[in-house]
């Protein structure tokens, strides 16, 4: 279960030496946008070492590599293969090949190294023509674990404000094609730049987990306690959901579908989602 990813610079030895202090569930070792050009080889050697460094404390530990188009992205995906991570978000991916082009190399750096595990793709949609090809690039290749929409690119592109006006239809579109593939979906209906209003921030990802979204990524570490409890089950969530499954059972044994539980009618659908929140507390 992954409800907070921190950005971090992969070039930044002062925030990668307490990465893994943050209490992410997962952390993004950023080669993109966080790092400048003349820096971008020397962050992607650091790999080997920042890689086991940020995830000495269970946080699963992503790389976000560079757009296709930069010519840098197939490099990256073999340093953090090599350097054992768990999976890449591929910046501005605009179609499936793409993800296809850094499959193969990732075939080839795990037969290299041996490795135990496919390393994971989290495709990066930060336009409107890939937000529009969600579903073939949620398609496109058996890594993929999940999708994720942009922000301040998204808007850009959109030629808008990144506002959660602007973002909601994109970024939902999005979250549509990940559930559609069985994926899981990252985000917030917002952009993740405008983080020192924590009040917002949290009603924002409480949306988020009422719109289904598993997680949220971060670029501040003050964030990363709102997203953990934002996306986690309250103990009174779970209670009812075990008296929910326990009730539907009991109804069941009785030849009945549809009951009444806490003074509403429940049938499948209702007891499948209280199903699904308790499988999520049992991966937390």
């Amino acid at each position: 279960m992954i409800r907070s990813l921190l950005y971090v610079p992969a070039s930044s030895e002062r925030f990668l030496a307490k990465a893994h202090e943050r209490g992410a569930d997962a952390i993004i070792l950023d080669l993109e946008d966080a790092v400048a050009p003349q820096e971008k080889a020397r962050a992607r050697a650091a790999l080997r070492e920042a890689v086991p460094a940020v995830g000495r404390n269970g946080a699963t530990v992503f790389v976000r590599i560079n757009a296709m188009s930069t010519g840098l992205a197939l490099d990256d995906a073999e340093a953090a293969c090599r350097a054992g991570a768990f999976g890449l978000f591929v910046a501005k991916v605009q179609s499936p090949s793409e993800l296809k082009a850094i499959e193969r190399r990732l075939k080839a750096a795990e037969r290299s190294a041996k490795s135990e595990r496919p390393v994971v793709l989290v495709p990066m949609l930060e336009d409107p023509g890939a937000v529009l090809d969600a579903r073939a690039i949620a398609a496109a290749s058996g890594r993929t674990f999940a999708l994720v929409s942009g922000s301040e690119d998204m808007a850009t592109a959109m030629g808008g404000e990144p506002t959660p006006e602007v973002l909601r239809l994109p970024k939902l579109l999005v979250h549509l094609a990940a559930k559609a593939a069985g994926l899981v979906s990252f985000g917030m209906l917002r952009t993740v730049a405008d983080f020192k209003d924590a009040d917002a921030v949290a009603a924002s990802a409480r949306e988020a987990r009422a719109f289904g979204f598993d997680g949220a990524s971060c670029i501040h570490p003050s964030v990363v306690p709102i997203l953990n409890a934002a996306f986690s089950p309250t103990p009174e969530e779970i209670d009812r959901a075990r008296r929910m499954v326990a009730a539907f059972e009991a109804a069941k044994a009785k030849g009945d579908g549809a009951f009444l539980f806490d003074g509403k009618m429940v049938d499948e659908p209702v007891v499948a989602r209280a199903r699904a929140l308790l499988a999520r507390v049992s991966n937390q």
